[in-house]
């Protein structure tokens, strides 16, 4: 719930939408989310697959990849998703970290250091 209620805020407060997907692969929705989801350019599917290793991968919309850094996709799936991470603390501790590092990102201001932090 208190996740739900954070991507909810997310997406009023900001106008970026945040999906989350669990998954375990080879059982997977496919692109059937793409319409259920309404994905778009300001969408952002956080894809959570314990199957290869890291457990978290981001599909970006083309409007959201023009405001973050790249770099930060990739440090925010190298500290919660690496599987030492996730073994440790659970695949729940790793979901949350990630969408509360994603809203704090999406909520700074837009410049230079933008989302240069992952706590």
């Amino acid at each position: 719930n208190r996740l739900r209620q954070e991507i909810e805020d997310l997406e009023k407060d900001t106008g970026y939408k945040l999906r989350v997907l669990a998954q375990n692969y080879p059982d997977t929705p496919g692109l059937a989310i793409k319409d259920f989801w309404q994905v778009d350019d300001r969408t952002i599917v956080f894809v959570a697959d314990p199957t290869f290793g890291n457990i978290i991968n981001f599909n970006i919309g083309s409007l959201i990849d023009l405001d973050i850094p790249q770099s930060f996709w990739s440090r925010v799936a190298g500290k919660y998703g690496n599987m030492f991470y996730w073994k440790e603390k659970g695949e729940d501790a790793s979901i949350e970290g990630a969408v509360m590092a994603i809203s704090r990102c999406l909520r700074e201001p837009t410049g230079a250091s933008n989302c240069s932090e992952v706590f």
